[in-house]
Parts: C-alpha cells; sequence; structure tokens
C-alpha cells in the first residue's frame, strides 16, 4: 500500500509531505482548494504524463516521490526482477522529477528507470478511478485474468498452460522432423559420401593431441638418441669408473674414518649412499626409454598422413578434429530421418494431435469453470448497482471462444464485461456508460465484488460521489468501508455521507496571500471531522445543527 508522498513545487504545493495509513482515507476541501494537485502529483510519480505546467511558478522543477509497502509476493516485484532493480528490503520508492522545459527523470529505489516501466510498475501498486479516467477495468484485456481470480481458477489455468506448451512442443518437434526429412532427401548422396568418408576414417575423442605429442616426438627422435647416448657415457665413464663407482668409493673411504668424525660425516655418507641408487635408477630409466623410443621412418609417416588426414576432413566439415563425432552422429541421425522420415514424421504428428486434444479438454473444463465464475459474477455485481442509483443497469459478462489461431496459454476464451445502463438496450463495452458519475460507481461496485481477486492494493476515488447524494451517497460511502477492508482506498470528496465513512480525514486548504498562493493537508481530529463536515452539509455558514447532522453521520459512519 502507499506509505508516504513527498511532493515539493508542483502547482500551489511548495512542499508537502503526507503519511498514509491503512484503511479508507477521505479527502475533502473547498472547490478549488488544490485536491486534484494531489492527485496529479501522485499520479506523475506513477508514470503519467509530465506536463511543465505542474511545475511551481518561479521554479525549475516539480519532484514527487511516493513509497509503498508491498507484500513479498506482490507481483510487483517480478516487474523489478525482470528490469535488474534490486529489492531495497524496506517497499518500493518510486520517484519523478519535471523540469520547468518540460523533460523529466524517473527512478524506482533509486535507480533511473524510463517513464514507460515506472508507469507500469505503478499500475501495479495504485488504480485510479476518476470521472473518464482511462482506467485498467475498462480494457477488456484485463477482464479475463480478474474472472479466473474472482472464480479461484488459477491451478486450472496453469493446467491449460502447461498443456499448451506441451503442445508447442510436440508441434515444433513435427515441424523439425519435417524440415530435416526433407533435407535429407534433398542431401542424402552428399551424406551418405560424408559418412562413408568419416566411416573410413573412423575419427576418435582426443586422437587429434595423441597423434600430434607422438609426431613432435619422433621428428626430434635423432636429438633425443643423442642426448641419451650422451648421458649413458657420462654415467658409465669413458675408461674410467663411473658416477655409481665413483659414489661408492667415496662412501668407501668415508666408511674407515667415520668412526673417528664424531658422527660428523654421517649426513655426506648417506647422502653419497642415496645418490648411487638414484645414479643406478637413473641409468636403467634411461636405457628402458632408448629402447622404447621407435625410430621407424615408416611409422612416422603414417602418423603424420593420419593426423593431416583428420585435420582436411574438419575443415571440410568446418569444425574442430575433436569434433568430428558428433558431425558423424549428425549426420547418421539426417540419413536415418532421410530413411525413415516419414515414420518419425508420422509418429509426431500423432504425439501433436494427442497433446492439441489434451490442451482442448483442459480448455473447455477451464471454460466451463469461467462460465460459473461468471454466473455467480454477474448477480453479485446487479446486487451493489441497485443502492448506487443504478438500478436499471444491467451487467453481464460475455464469454465467447477465440479462433485457434488465438488460443494460449490462457485458454481460447475472450472474456469482456459489458454493461447495458437502459432496459431493451444491448450490453456493450463498459465505456459506453455515458456518464462520468455512472462510470465511477459502476467501477466502485466492480472493485467491491472483485476486491478478493484484483491483485493492486491501493485504491484512488476521484468524486466517485459527483452528482448525487442523500441515501446514494450514504451507499457509496458504505461500500467504500467495505471495500478498505482489503484494499487502501483514497477517496476525493465532496459527500458528507462519504466523508463520515473514513477511517482518517484530511481536510486540503489553500492559503492565499498578494504574492502567492499554496495548499496544503491538515489530519483532523474527531472535534476537526465534525466541523468539516457540518461544513459540507451546511454551506459557508456552519450552524449548530449542521454540527448535530454531522455528528450524527460520524456515529453511523462509525458503526
Amino acid at each position: 500500500m502507499l506509505t508516504a508522498l513527498h511532493i515539493r513545487d508542483v502547482v500551489l504545493i511548495d512542499r508537502l509531505e503526507l503519511a498514509f495509513p491503512a484503511g479508507l482515507t477521505a479527502l475533502t476541501g473547498e472547490t478549488g482548494a488544490g485536491k486534484s494537485i494531489l492527485l496529479d502529483a501522485l499520479g506523475l510519480a506513477l508514470g503519467a504524463r509530465g506536463d511543465a505546467r505542474l511545475v511551481r511558478a518561479g521554479c525549475d522543477r516539480a519532484a514527487v516521490s511516493a513509497a509503498f509497502d508491498a507484500a513479498p509476493d506482490d507481483p510487483v516485484f517480478d516487474v523489478l526482477a525482470e528490469h535488474g532493480i534490486e529489492d531495497a528490503g524496506d517497499g518500493i520508492l518510486v520517484r519523478r522529477v519535471l523540469g520547468a522545459d518540460g523533460r523529466s527523470r524517473a527512478f524506482v529505489n533509486d535507480q533511473p528507470v524510463g517513464v514507460g516501466l515506472l508507469r507500469r510498475i505503478g499500475d501495479a501498486l495504485v488504480e485510479v478511478h476518476g470521472q473518464f479516467e482511462s482506467q485498467r477495468l475498462l480494457d477488456p484485456a484485463s477482464h479475463r485474468g480478474l474472472l479466473d481470480a474472482y472464480g479461484g481458477l488459477g491451478p486450472m489455468v496453469e493446467a491449460v498452460a502447461a498443456a499448451r506448451r506441451d503442445w508447442r512442443a510436440a508441434g515444433e518437434a513435427r515441424i523439425r522432423a519435417v524440415a530435416d526429412a526433407e533435407a535429407a532427401r534433398r542431401d542424402e548422396e552428399f551424406l551418405r559420401h560424408a559418412a562413408d568418408e568419416l566411416a573410413a576414417l573412423d575419427p576418435q575423442p582426443g586422437e587429434e593431441a595423441d597423434l600430434a605429442a607422438q609426431r613432435t616426438l619422433m621428428m626430434n627422435a635423432e636429438k633425443l638418441v643423442t642426448a641419451m647416448d650422451e648421458a649413458g657415457q657420462a654415467l658409465t665413464g669413458s675408461g674410467e669408473r663411473g658416477a655409481e663407482e665413483s659414489l661408492h668409493a667415496a662412501v668407501r673411504h668415508l666408511e674407515r674414518v667415520a668412526s673417528a668424525a664424531d658422527g660428523r660425516l654421517d649426513g655426506a655418507i648417506a647422502a653419497f649412499d642415496r645418490a648411487a641408487s638414484e645414479a643406478v635408477e637413473g641409468q636403467a630409466l634411461l636405457e628402458r626409454a632408448a629402447a622404447d623410443l621407435d625410430l621407424d621412418p615408416a611409422r612416422l609417416e603414417h602418423i603424420e598422413e593420419r593426423l593431416f588426414a583428420l585435420r582436411a576432413l574438419a575443415r571440410k566439415h568446418g569444425c574442430a578434429v575433436d569434433d568430428l563425432c558428433g558431425v558423424r552422429d549428425d549426420i547418421d541421425r539426417r540419413l536415418a530421418a532421410a530413411e525413415d522420415g516419414a515414420a518419425t514424421v508420422e509418429r509426431l504428428a500423432t504425439e501433436e494431435r494427442a497433446a492439441r486434444e489434451r490442451y482442448m479438454e483442459a480448455a473447455e473444463a477451464l471454460g466451463a469453470a469461467r462460465a460459473e465464475a461468471a454466473r455467480r459474477l454477474d448477480p453479485a455485481v446487479a446486487a451493489e448497482l441497485e443502492p448506487l442509483r443504478l438500478g436499471k443497469a444491467t451487467f453481464a459478462t460475455r464469454i465467447e471462444r477465440a479462433d485457434e489461431d488465438a488460443w494460449g496459454e490462457a485458454g481460447w476464451d475472450r472474456v469482456a464485461f459489458e454493461v447495458a445502463t437502459n432496459p431493451g438496450t444491448p450490453a456493450g463495452p463498459l465505456t459506453r456508460i455515458a456518464s462520468g458519475g455512472e462510470l465511477a460507481r459502476f467501477m466502485l461496485a466492480l472493485k467491491v465484488v472483485l476486491a478478493g481477486a484484483d491483485p493492486v492494493p491501493t485504491l484512488v476515488f476521484d468524486e466517485v460521489d459527483a452528482g448525487i447524494g442523500g441515501a446514494v451517497a450514504a451507499a457509496v460511502g458504505e461500500r467504500l468501508a467495505r471495500l478498505a477492508t482489503d484494499v487502501q482506498v483514497l477517496v476525493v470528496t465532496h459527500s458528507p455521507q462519504v466523508a463520515a465513512r473514513g477511517d482518517q480525514h484530511w481536510r486540503v486548504t489553500k492559503a492565499a496571500d498578494e504574492d502567492s498562493a499554496r495548499t496544503g493537508v491538515e489530519r483532523l481530529d474527531p472535534a476537526g471531522r465534525q466541523e468539516e463536515i457540518a461544513r459540507m452539509l451546511a454551506g459557508a455558514r456552519v450552524t449548530d445543527e449542521a454540527r448535530a447532522a454531522a455528528d450524527s453521520l460520524l456515529r453511523s459512519g462509525a458503526t
């Protein structure tokens, strides 16, 4: 819900900070005091069109920020995540700065965003209902979702969506199979030649690296042999004793005098002894390496021929040598498609038909559930219309099946809320309601019925009581109060019956001097509420009778 609104330099408002509680908040004030300015400022923060005329005279810019407290599972957080906007953890803060030149900047949680995204987020947080205002409920695109939510049809909608995804996947698999079979038939001769080449060469994973290493070794064989021979000669000596014999001799000389050295020669004796053992082992390993070295020129030629053949085939297929195995598998698959393509396509077509049938069964069940929900929704809305002086109007939920190309994850139903304002006239879109006051009251009736189904947590009604009074105004107030038990409601009103229903009451005032005028807002205490409602009842001159009537309204509104 909306928790705070900060306004600076908007029309007649120089600086204003408001904290909003839950429940029903009534905003009243004399005509021209600036109630509409508050709504314009809120709209600016929510992404409405920025008009330079909103900037206070003499100022270079206007700024509005609005803070919201949303439940963790609120859909608005999906929108934030979708655009990489961090969740601050303490709610959502939207801000708009409008320059005197008409250019504006928008921010969500202090991150800059486009006005379009700000408007999308604003629509998820606040819904404004006013005379002739463009409203979400007037858009038939929202009606199906509202009907589903009203009927508790979420699991059925998800089942239809899953069936639609399965059907689409089956269709895509069939289309791919058809394309593969056609391509395979067209390229069959080339594919068979390529398959024969690959089968003859039979490439193995990692073979290129192994062959390259063997080639490098054999190309350097002479250098290796020479080095190993020289190393062997150095170890064995040339006519004199070799390294092993020399080390053993050194050990013998030291051992003769070790007892007189008081242990000082023990480390040297042990080191020479280990060196002699390592020299023997090294010589054995060197001899084994020399024996394993293959100097056959024919083998080198064979290795080079295979390595170059593998690389040439990889270039032909435009891939790495290690990817030739995958190329071979793909060619085998395409050949199989050519040989058995018709059977594969038929099998996938059968699966697609079965998936389509499952989708149709789920969509049929969902359509029936929607019709049942509509049978409950229509009389529920009608019951709200009579007390709102809309008794001659009728409300109907029209459900019709769309053409197959319009079927989707929400099923095949088109849903539209329709109304007829006079007996005998055909029902039509909600926008056909001619009177702005009638439209606002109709929206109120819908919102009361759909309160639990509509996720928007804050509702604003602008003069929903226009042109009515007495019992009808009381009925409007009673419904606004009832609605406020589910969502936060702000109502701008000239009706004392509506204002008396508020959980809190704010008065909008305008103070003027010779140079300027300023709009302000004050939160009324019980005595202030009585005086304001008495003013609304009596006009300029407040009488004791008006105060008594105001007190009666407040007492009745509290019950």
